[in-house]
């Protein structure tokens, strides 16, 4: 048996949880398609789901195409969960992106395509909605070119757009246009030879060959037309998904590798972490660092290429590994949040239920960033968006029973070292009340780089009756610094910056691991200040379309909120605006647009940049 493990993707309303449903219809596993509006599909679990009906968090189910399973991953379309979208994409074979046929290509959309891209996971367009009035075809495959990607090919076409009766018919040899479509993007000499020679009598198993291979390697990205709720064009995508994408590689006798991609709790409050196996066979009562395999839901084993949940591995977090982590597997493929609000109980007494309950949701999400003012005993956590801390306010009302409150919503803002600094602490001296001696040196790091550390003291400094090896030396200084710089002089997270240890020293066999643990900080802080720190805020790329007569009342209010746009282009009666603006600023204009465009104006952002400002506060959890 082999397997696809297959992401569905798009913009929030594309369509992607009702052609889920109409997949698991189509392949046997359930016996009616559920409804997104009526709340009743298999992959929307969650109540609150049901109710905006909209994913939050990812789901997978199964079935089959002939001999291959098909584990099919639902991930929320909504940009405020795209940490959700981010951990479904690290172990896809390929992906269905779903785009609406009237409403075309969307910020999500652009986003999602991007991203897919650059992982080079292979990827089907299914465009969606052909039976809604407005429907487009010809100029929305020419907006998929100009603005997704230029490697694409219908292999089906609309009958009866817009209505109710709307069909797809797929392509074939006959279609003049889908074999010199195909020629033009797949860089196929042959093909194109034989083309050239005859363009009529081209080998129909030939072109399709040719769009195999290169869909295999997402090289050429096919587009099937069709409708969800009505099942139009649906059949052929099943079929074009066990015939373009791969299945899973990976060998079931090979070293454990995989990736925990999604932890959840079973009634008894128990971790359950579900697993994408990606070398190797996974079996109960395996050890891992975060415990022993107790089950496995559906058998005793799971092996490369499948899916499946885990139990037993009670110190278990997203991205950690099982085994050996296959090559290119870093988390975070997309900005982290750049929002941030304090949570506080409606009861006093629920404090520390409440800390407890958004412990366990950072289990599930970590970009939540939880974070704890312990002298004000206040809690807050990361967002995207304001539907996230909606989606927060209601779990944490009925899965835990506590009431809350939400501070205004403000902006994270980090911290980036303004030159080179040095401090340092000897064992002995100047009041230092710990067995230690740190020299620590900070500089500048290139952008998008984090934290680096490096330990270049001799090694007779290193305390080797403490730490046993000077790896393990180098790696508790390490963890220390990452704490330390979670939060700068300014309240915010240093990134961007490379720390040094130039010097240790200690006394044996006094010194220990807690002298190092307890000096550190103070040495770093120390050397910070002395490098001076830069606070940078968050900055978003937009993209504004509407109406070109708003055009200069558009303009106008771009400068009002600290955008710095772009040239405009002005194409026929519509305008084009780009350009930078500020996180804090984003929603004064996305609440503008409307008006400034005579509800004609379609605006989407995307996180471009960190860039220096001087008008910020502290962050409500700081502790400096």
């Amino acid at each position: 048996m082999s397997f696809l493990n297959l992401g569905i993707v798009a913009h929030v309303d594309a369509g992607k949880t009702s052609l889920t449903e109409r997949l698991l219809y189509a392949g046997g596993v359930i016996d009616t398609v559920g409804s997104v509006d009526a709340g009743s599909t298999q992959t929307d679990s969650l109540e609150l789901e049901r109710r905006r009906g909209i994913t939050i968090k990812t789901a997978v189910a199964s079935f089959p195409v002939g001999d291959v399973t098909v584990n099919l991953i639902d991930t929320p379309g909504h940009p405020d969960f795209i940490a959700e979208v981010e951990r479904a994409l690290r172990v896809l074979d390929g992906a269905v992106l779903v785009v609406s046929a009237v409403e075309g290509v969307q910020g999500q959309t652009r986003v999602l395509m991007r991203t897919l891209r650059r992982l080079r996971v292979p990827t089907l367009l299914f465009v969606n909605k052909i039976d809604r009035a407005g429907a487009r075809a010809a100029d929305l495959l020419h907006d998929l070119a100009t603005r997704l990607t230029a490697d694409i090919v219908a292999v089906s076409e609309p009958r009866g757009l817009g209505t109710p009766d709307a069909t797809a018919r797929p392509l074939g040899c006959a279609d003049a246009s889908f074999a010199a479509r195909l020629v033009e993007i797949s860089e196929d000499d042959d093909l194109l030879a034989s083309f050239v020679r005859d363009e009529r009598s081209l080998p129909y198993p030939r072109m399709r060959e040719a769009l195999r291979k290169r869909c295999r390697t997402a090289q050429i990205h096919p587009v099937y037309f069709g409708s969800a709720v009505t099942g139009a064009g649906v059949d052929d995508l099943m079929d074009g998904l066990v015939e373009l994408l791969p299945t899973a590689a990976g060998d079931p006798d090979g070293p454990v590798g995989g990736t925990v991609f999604k932890v959840e709790r079973d009634r008894a409050g128990a971790r359950i972490a579900v697993v994408r196996m990606f070398s190797g066979t996974l079996r109960v009562r395996d050890r891992t660092p975060a415990g022993v395999v107790t089950a496995i839901e559906g058998g005793t084993a799971l092996r490369a290429g499948q899916i499946g949940k885990v139990y037993g591995l009670r110190g278990v977090r997203i991205g950690d590994p099982i085994g050996a982590v296959p090559d290119g597997s870093a988390w975070h493929l997309f900005a982290p949040p750049t929002l941030a609000t304090v949570v506080v109980p409606r009861r006093p007494a629920d404090r520390h239920a409440l800390a407890t309950a958004l412990a366990e949701l950072a289990e599930q999400d970590p970009l939540i960033g939880l974070r704890q003012d312990d002298r004000q005993g206040e809690l807050s956590v990361s967002l995207y968006g304001e539907v996230q801390k909606e989606v927060i306010e209601t779990t944490l009302a009925e899965q835990y029973g506590v009431a809350v409150a939400f501070r205004e919503t403000s902006t994270i803002h980090i911290e980036r070292p303004a030159g080179p600094g040095r401090a340092e602490a000897t064992l002995g001296k100047d009041g230092n009340p710990y067995l230690a001696t740190i020299v620590l040196e900070v500089e500048p790091a290139p952008v998008g780089s984090g934290v680096t550390f490096e330990l270049t003291a001799p090694i007779d400094g290193v305390p080797i009756h403490v730490f046993r090896t000077e790896e393990f030396f180098r790696d508790a200084l390490a963890a220390t610094v990452h704490r330390t710089l979670a939060e700068g002089p300014h309240g915010w997270q240093v990134t961007d910056i490379r720390v040094r240890a130039p010097r240790t020293g200690f006394v044996s066999p006094g010194t220990t691991a807690a002298d190092f643990r307890k000096l550190l900080p103070s040495v770093l802080m120390a050397a910070l200040r002395s490098a001076g720190t830069v606070v940078c805020e968050p900055i978003h790329r937009f993209r504004l379309d509407g109406p070109a007569v708003a055009l200069g009342a558009v303009l106008g209010a771009l400068g009002r909120f600290g955008a710095v746009p772009d040239v405009p282009e002005v194409r026929g009666d519509r305008f084009l605006a780009g350009g930078l603006i500020p996180v804090a600023r984003l929603r004064e204009l996305e609440q503008a647009v409307p008006v400034l465009t005579h509800g004609e104006g379609l605006l989407e952002s995307e996180f471009d940049c960190y860039r220096p400002t001087e008008g910020y506060s502290r962050p409500a959890w700081s502790r400096r």
